[in-house]
């Protein structure tokens, strides 16, 4: 089985984790196919051979990789995710970090883990993503998003307007400090702590969620993802950043800004006993209260 497996930073606490995941795979007979960066970090920290191959864009990802493992927080999957793009390679996430949603389990658990994959002991959820297009093309062929894009004032503390335009209807201006258009999977994200709704990854719809809006009667709208939104930030900066997931660019005031559903999806590692309800009750967690205990 082939895997390419991915990571940002080795912290001194997970050496010995790293130690044993790699003991585990060779047990398997895995073979790892390592990101660039990664590969050197494991070779320093934890002494790895030479010879395994490596990856460092998504035109490696070529046939013949059966999983792609991230391991680390959100972040860490979501770079991940700019790694497999379109193979279809499935990504399993094991959490490192603190509340992350996108992984399914964490490093206490990957031994267990590792067995249940070698005995197709899993499901695949399906899950969308937003595509960008601007007059520049300043993502270049990095214009994805499983998550969100933000649009941000950059320079000042003076708020933003957002137009926003859906399948060309006007829908609002939105005067606030940014604007996120989003997937069910960003509906975890950072559209949460804006009071944004919690959808499940099956809805076929997108959001958009205004960042500390000024105008009280705005609310988050949810629409069909298959209506294209057109975004036009105006204000007195000559520039605003647009962030799509982890990665940030600068957009000319006026920058028309065009999303629409991307023509693939990600598949994403699931075990059939954890739930995205049972994950979302237990990383906010739901219905503790100290009188039932």
């Amino acid at each position: 089985m082939n895997v390419a497996v991915y990571s940002r930073k080795i912290l001194k606490h997970e050496v010995l984790f790293f130690n044993k995941f790699f003991k585990q795979m060779d047990d398997l007979n895995w073979n790892p196919i390592i990101e660039e960066e990664f590969y050197l970090q494991l070779k320093s920290q934890i002494g790895l051979k030479d010879g395994f191959d490596t990856f460092n864009s998504h035109k490696d990802f070529i046939s013949g990789i059966d999983m792609a493992i991230s391991i680390g927080g959100d972040g860490t999957f979501l770079k991940c995710v700019s790694y497999v793009r379109s193979s279809g390679v499935p990504i399993l996430g094991i959490n490192t970090g603190r509340l992350g949603f996108l992984a399914d389990t964490n490093t206490a658990d990957f031994e267990k883990t590792l067995d249940k994959i070698t005995k197709k002991d899993y499901i695949f959820q399906e899950r969308s993503l937003i595509q960008v297009e601007t007059e520049e093309n300043i993502f270049g062929d990095r214009n994805l998003a499983l998550n969100e894009l933000a649009v941000h004032k950059k320079d000042t503390a003076s708020m933003i307007t957002v137009e926003a335009y859906l399948g060309g209807e006007y829908l609002n201006s939105y005067w606030a400090d940014g604007l996120l258009v989003g997937t069910p999977t960003g509906s975890t994200a950072y559209s949460l702590s804006c009071g944004g709704p919690i959808m499940s990854p099956g809805c076929a719809v997108h959001f958009l969620t205004p960042i500390a809006a000024h105008n009280l009667n705005v609310r988050p709208v949810v629409v069909p993802d298959h209506i294209p939104i057109t975004l036009k930030a105006v204000g007195r900066d000559r520039n605003f950043l647009l962030t799509l997931d982890s990665h940030s660019k600068p957009v000319k005031n006026g920058t028309e800004i065009k999303l629409f559903k991307a023509n693939f999806t990600i598949n994403v590692v699931k075990f059939k006993e954890n739930g995205f309800f049972k994950t979302i009750r237990e990383k906010m967690m739901w219905g503790i209260d100290q009188r039932n205990e």
